[in-house]
């Protein structure tokens, strides 16, 4: 196991909240784009789905960025891989705000996008460093809050600059956070006390295939992909079936977004003192909410409370899972395998968002998306199941034949 390059703090060291302002501009560059398609669709004459593909490029970007920059960083000092990516995002968002064409804006988004994995993978691994072992996914969830911050207040605001001026000043704004990022990241995050370990991508790929460290991916994609499943349509939701005016909409979200901060810091409290049971509950929170929702949506005080709690339970599963996978690396491979998990919650969504379609377009239709997204965080809880048996197997002694059956 490595040792703590850290001194780890009693209390809540201002390095979490140094890479918590990194965690809300990614978030509000990752989400912002959804709320500014019909903008950008007009300004640079493409149609409204190949706009909606930048989404997929970014989420793409993701999943290809974290194995890549975690690799080409892991003989560097954590806190010099944080800077180094904040100015790959920085620079990524400032080429998207001066892109003259589409092309150029989705080549620009997927390189922003190389930052995030790696990111809030090393941010993960520096966070739990940070604070005191029994506060380690307490600590994920601070820096998390980023995200649940970037969608309350950074992608309401960026939506509403880039309708109000143009969506290249959105951009902008975002290149100007990852400034701020850079400087209190520098400023805060404190130096590894130890030299980094000498790479080694062999022992990265081990910990990568061991069965528990798959099983734990894999409940992470399923885990979330159920909430993208119907958040990606929520506003067609709000409005087709529940009835709700499109002006109702981004109030609507807020509620969400409140949902997701609540989430957040529970589901970290409940991880320090109890991984295993939060892990599973909050995966059976999700699928029951989710469940429950097809009969809200059919009230609209209900609805909103559904959405709400679909916010406190999708969040509350972030950072268990997080630490889950991150408790199976067993030292070796760590950065790498927090990466990639990061990656994998991206493609949970990317998978999420595809399953909705193909339930409107091809399914029982708009209305039946929250009783058959319910049914992938099941899954989830399936896999984490299953991986707890095959580790109680291994770690518990079995009486084997030779033993069973002693020589004369």
């Amino acid at each position: 196991m490595t040792s703590n390059p850290y001194t780890p703090s009693p209390r809540l060291p201002i390095a979490l909240l140094a890479l918590t302002v990194g965690a809300f501009g990614i978030g509000v560059t990752e989400f912002v784009i959804m709320g500014l398609l019909m903008d950008v669709s007009t300004d640079l004459d493409v149609t409204i789905s190949s706009a909606g593909l930048l989404i997929s490029g970014y989420a793409l970007g993701v999943v290809v960025g974290a194995p890549v920059m975690t690799t080409l960083t892991a003989a560097w000092p954590r806190k010099l891989t944080l800077l180094i990516l904040m100015v790959v995002f920085t620079l990524g968002n400032a080429a998207c705000a001066l892109a003259p064409n589409y092309e150029v804006l989705m080549v620009a988004r997927v390189i922003t996008a190389f930052a995030h994995g790696t990111f809030f993978g090393v941010g993960s691994i520096v966070a739990t460093g940070l604070v005191a072992p029994e506060r380690k996914a307490s600590a994920i969830a601070v820096m998390f809050t980023g995200l649940t911050v970037a969608n309350i207040l950074g992608v309401p605001f960026g939506t509403w600059l880039g309708q109000t001026i143009d969506w290249r000043a959105t951009f902008w704004a975002v290149t100007l956070v990852g400034v701020a990022a850079l400087a209190v990241i520098a400023l805060f995050v404190p130096k590894d006390r130890e030299a980094p370990e000498t790479p080694d991508w062999r022992a990265d790929l081990r910990a990568l295939s061991r069965p528990p460290v798959v099983l734990g991916l894999l409940t992470t994609v399923l885990g979330f992909g159920g909430v993208f499943a119907v958040f990606t349509y929520i506003a067609p939701i709000l409005t087709q079936i529940t009835g709700f005016a499109a002006s109702t909409v981004s109030p609507i979200l807020l509620v969400f977004g409140g949902g997701l901060i609540i989430g957040n810091l529970l589901g970290g409290r409940l991880a320090d003192r109890h991984l295993v049971a939060t892990v599973l509950g909050s995966l059976l929170a999700l699928a029951a909410t989710l469940g429950l929702m097809t009969y809200a949506i059919q009230s609209p005080w209900l609805t909103v409370l559904f959405v709400g709690l679909m916010g406190v339970t999708a969040f509350a599963t972030v950072a268990p899972l997080q630490m889950w996978v991150l408790s199976k690396a067993e030292g070796a491979g760590q950065s790498m395998v927090s990466s990639v998990n990061i990656a994998a919650f991206n493609l949970g969504n990317a998978l999420g968002a595809w399953l909705g379609a193909a339930v409107i377009d091809q399914g029982p239709g708009l209305a039946a998306l929250p009783w058959v997204a319910a049914i992938i965080p099941l899954a989830a809880v399936a896999t984490a199941l299953f991986s707890l048996r095959q580790e109680s197997r291994r770690t518990s002694p079995e009486l084997s034949f030779d033993s069973a059956c002693p020589s004369d």
